[in-house]
């Protein structure tokens, strides 16, 4: 059975902007669907342009405050902030859970990954400086200060907006920005909680605004003349038009898109290691993830063996109850998307491409819910819709390679460079391998997260700039150059 979302864990539905919570907008309304029952959890207020000017103009009138702050008060706040993250896991997990029904024991990483992300940040507020050059050919003094950007809007995803608010704002607000938040409205719930916790940590109001919202708020936010720095995170498609958007004023624009990232089993790979996250790009988010490895390239030699252990993983692993510990998959976000992935799915058996587990929507206790089973297709070609688009569902396609150089060149055989896994025992191969890989992040022999103190970005159609580390830091300050005259 899948249990009725608990809707006294979920914050009202607002708008926060500066100190005011608006229960109301010119927007309209939104409302929401908890994807496991399919029934609603209320009623979204949507910001329209009038609110996105009012969050804007918040954020504009309370930045230089931030950015003045004596550096070790910043520093207090994010820490006080990330102690607040972790003090209250659970009842965020539990919002998480209700707004976009991936499992609980997923979601109970996003807060204390955010609170991390926070902690590691705040270490960065009184180290920001700038550099002094050596000049030539008259004496001169010249340095540089890295300065924030003033106000930056941030689109977060609905596929983990507590993570992605921890990894975005952990580096925006350390370097002095202000931000106006727009969460999806298929996720609206855990941001709003999170705008709370920012004022309970002592950061100001008006320096992080909250202003769920749909296309028409996005597209005021990315077009408005108040906004200095824009970061979205997203589909391709809306990317976009937000860069159409930004054009206008030469806004610069930080992205962080889709992935179509493939993970190559060579025939020395420990396949133990190998079996245990070979469904990850399905079962993790129920395969709404753009770093997932969605498409497994597997030497000839091992290629039956590495299907059968495929199969015998993607039927073992347990859909159900987002709420349930034991639940490893839930249902996919919406109704929308189940038509968009049961369509892929049809279209992948016209490929060319052999369907080996999965493949339907869920019926019985789940019938309500938009469930789709774990889906494993074989023998798919380099060329079919599979192989080339993201699915952003719980399916994988699975492709043989003879060589080295064919796996690489099919790795690279996309107009994505987010991520690329690599399973091998021969260190030389793998360092070889990763080299020749157009992805900005591979692992080797296994997924163990991304580290907050390392840079995260795509190449290709995968994104623009890096969150992680002090690049995270960079992608958000503008160095500007001094030079005194000393002759």
């Amino acid at each position: 059975m899948i249990a009725e979302a608990d809707l006294t864990l979920l914050p009202k539905p607002v708008l926060m902007i500066g100190d005011r919570q608006l229960e109301s907008a010119s927007g309209g309304t939104f409302q929401h669907i908890y994807a496991a029952t399919g029934k609603p959890t209320g009623n979204i207020p949507l910001a329209g342009v009038a609110e996105i000017n009012e969050a804007v103009g918040a954020a504009r009138r309370s930045a230089p405050l931030w950015a003045d702050m004596p550096r070790n008060e910043r520093r207090d706040a994010l820490i006080r902030l990330a102690h607040l993250l972790r003090k209250n896991a659970g009842e965020l997990a539990g919002i998480g859970t209700i707004e976009n029904s991936i499992p609980i024991t997923i979601q109970s990483y996003g807060p204390h990954t955010a609170a991390d992300s926070f902690l590691y940040n705040a270490g960065w507020t009184d180290k920001i400086g700038g550099d002094v050059i050596a000049t030539w050919p008259t004496p001169a003094l010249d340095y540089t200060l890295d300065e924030p950007y003033g106000v930056v809007a941030v689109i977060i995803p609905w596929n983990g907006p507590i993570y992605a608010l921890g990894m975005l704002l952990g580096p925006i607000l350390a370097a002095g920005n202000a931000v106006v938040v727009k969460p999806p409205e298929l996720a609206p719930y855990s941001a709003l909680r999170f705008g709370q916790l920012c004022l309970d940590a002592g950061i100001p109001p008006g320096i992080v605004n909250i202003v769920p919202g749909g296309p028409e708020a996005g597209a005021a936010l990315t077009s408005h003349p108040g906004v200095d720095k824009i970061s979205f995170t997203g589909s391709g498609a809306t990317a976009r038009h937000i860069l159409q958007s930004a054009a206008v004023r030469s806004t610069p624009v930080h992205l962080e898109l889709g992935g179509k990232s493939a993970s190559i089993v060579f025939d020395d790979a420990d396949l133990d290691a190998f079996a245990r996250q070979s469904l990850q790009g399905a079962s993790n988010n129920s395969g709404q993830g753009c770093i997932n490895p969605t498409r497994i390239l597997v030497q000839a030699s091992i290629y039956d063996e590495v299907l059968e252990r495929m199969k015998r993983v993607a039927e073992g692993i347990v859909v159900g109850d987002p709420t349930d510990p034991s639940t490893v998959m839930g249902p996919v976000v919406d109704e929308r998307a189940v038509n968009r992935i049961m369509g892929m799915i049809d279209r992948a058996h016209g490929s060319g491409a052999r369907l080996l587990t999965g493949g339907e929507r869920l019926g019985g206790a789940m019938a309500n819910g938009f469930y789709i089973a774990p889906t494993v297709f074989a023998d798919v070609p380099h060329q079919a819709e599979l192989s080339q688009h993201e699915v952003f569902g719980p399916v994988i396609a699975v492709t043989r390679f003879e060589t080295e150089e064919e796996a690489i060149t099919l790795a690279n055989g996309t107009d994505f460079g987010l991520a690329a896994y690599i399973w091998t025992q021969n260190l030389q191969r793998a360092h070889c391998a990763a080299k020749q890989l157009v992805a900005g992040n591979i692992w080797v022999n296994g997924f163990t997260g991304i580290p907050t103190a390392v840079p995260f970005g795509g190449y290709g159609q995968s994104g623009v700039g890096r969150l992680g580390g002090i690049h995270g830091i960079r992608e958000f300050l503008r160095p500007k150059n001094i030079f005194v005259s000393l002759s």
